[in-house]
């Protein structure tokens, strides 16, 4: 059996190979790859769901519809629409004087070969989204799934080919040893998405083939309630998303700010509208944690607030904890010590720290002390307000008086900015991330730039004062 080097190597080559024989699919190629993915996800969405709730131990069926099958067919419909118009050359100025009758144009052509590293929280959104881009630019890709995502790998790995030949895609399962392997793979390029630590790694070895890499990571998004926002409807909103898959999204409200003197009103409406959303820790619509190690390490950081003298409000009736199913109920986290777990990492699970403000100077300073996060979700009706919010504090994307909902924008690029990510996909910005840009001059039949040929005399003189008047 050939080791996880030799197969990863042998289907980049076919690949290559593949692509060097046709580098540029038409329009009508692209668009039947486009047909085809989504004839997949249609012939085998139960499958699917039912994959992905194996490997989360439960995951809310309605949850895997909104978060993950309704988008990737959004993004196909999208991608089909505007193919013709993404796919077109677009012209260029030519310095007349300079040049006289060339003709400029870019062209998006194909890169080649594209690599998707994909995390286990919405395993079929971040890998058939990202195929939906690289295949409408027309190139091939190698997807390597997460170590949480057995089922659906295993899925993935039957189904797929027939629906496209290894030439044309290839999933890969994590046994180990094949993400390391994977990121060092001479890619014409790397997605990752997945967390800050990893993705230091996924660079690093891209870089020693010069691959160019987009990264999706994750940090701590925060929430900023002003004063002028209802209390009680900025809660709804943000516990609504907060609860979303348990919490599990890397866009999600990781801790909020709210003015000093609302905090108890924003206690009293979230303890009043979670349980109108599960009716308690069992509902079969609350979604469980992707793992019995991550549960762990949630309830040690809970453990750990509370020990620092936080206060740990459960906003579910009944048990907050289930250790057999690794569920944790929605809680509020109020006095969190600054150097606790919660406070100095990405959650990335139910709990929402609750913090206080006087003045939004205040909260500005306090973000901007940290990383780049990847979200800012601003809760004001005063545009002044959330227009010095979105200038002063840099996220990769905003949602005004709503948290998550940009990510689900067709034609809003997606992306993060410093340590939450680099590059951009979703609508024209993926198609153009997995395309060249290339720039093409064509000289007109009689060149203008013969005149500046040596040897230089005075008509050259002349033409050089000219234009550089």
């Amino acid at each position: 059996m050939p080791s996880a080097d030799a197969a990863l190597r042998a289907a980049l080559h076919r690949q290559r190979a593949a692509y060097l024989a046709h580098p540029v699919p038409d329009r009508a190629e692209r668009l039947a790859d486009l047909a085809t993915l989504e004839r997949f996800i249609r012939e085998q969405q139960e499958a699917l769901m039912a994959a992905v709730n194996a490997d989360y131990g439960h995951r809310s069926r309605h949850e895997t519809l909104i978060t993950e099958i309704t988008p990737a067919l959004a993004a196909l419909r999208q991608a089909r629409s505007h193919l013709l118009r993404w796919m077109r050359p677009q012209r260029r100025h030519v310095d007349r004087l300079a040049f006289g009758l060339m003709r400029n144009e870019v062209r998006p052509q194909p890169l080649g070969v594209v690599g998707v590293i994909v995390p286990w929280n919405f395993p079929i959104n971040l890998s058939l989204i990202p195929l939906t881009y690289i295949f409408a630019a027309g190139n091939r890709a190698m997807v390597k799934m997460s170590e949480n995502s057995r089922h659906l790998a295993r899925l993935l790995i039957e189904k797929l080919p027939a629906y496209f030949p290894p030439e044309k895609l290839q999933v890969f399962d994590e046994t180990g040893e094949v993400g390391v392997v994977f990121s060092r793979l001479p890619f014409d390029h790397l997605l990752f998405t997945g967390s800050g630590t990893t993705g230091r790694k996924v660079m690093a070895a891209a870089a020693e083939n010069l691959c160019p890499v987009t990264l999706e990571l994750g940090g701590k998004a925060p929430a900023v309630v002003c004063e002028d926002f209802p209390t009680a409807l900025a809660a709804e909103r943000i516990l609504h998303i907060k609860c979303l898959n348990a919490g599990q999204i890397c866009t999600n409200v990781d801790h909020v700010f709210v003015p000093e003197a609302q905090r108890d009103a924003f206690v009293q409406a979230a303890q009043a509208h979670v349980p109108k959303l599960y009716a308690g820790l069992d509902s079969p619509d609350y979604t469980s944690i992707i793992e019995p190690r991550a549960y762990r390490r949630l309830v040690a950081a809970m453990e750990e607030a509370r020990a620092g003298g936080a206060r740990l409000i459960p906003l579910l009736p009944g048990a907050a904890l289930d250790e057999a199913r690794h569920r944790i109920a929605p809680h509020l986290v109020l006095d969190a010590p600054e150097d606790c777990e919660l406070m100095r990492r990405e959650i990335f699970g139910p709990l929402l720290p609750v913090l206080t403000y006087r003045s939004l100077d205040e909260v500005v300073a306090r973000i901007n002390a940290g990383p780049r996060p990847l979200a800012l979700y601003p809760f004001s009706y005063r545009s002044e307000q959330v227009d010095g919010l979105i200038d002063r504090v840099m996220s990769g994307g905003v949602t005004v008086n709503d948290a998550l909902l940009h990510v689900g924008q067709d034609d809003l690029p997606f992306g993060g900015v410093g340590e939450s990510g680099m590059g951009h996909y979703h609508g024209a910005e993926g198609f153009m991330t997995f395309s060249k840009l290339r720039p093409i001059c064509h000289q007109s039949r009689w060149s203008t730039f013969q005149l500046m040929a040596p040897p230089y005399g005075g008509l050259a003189d002349r033409l050089l004062r000219f234009l550089s008047r």
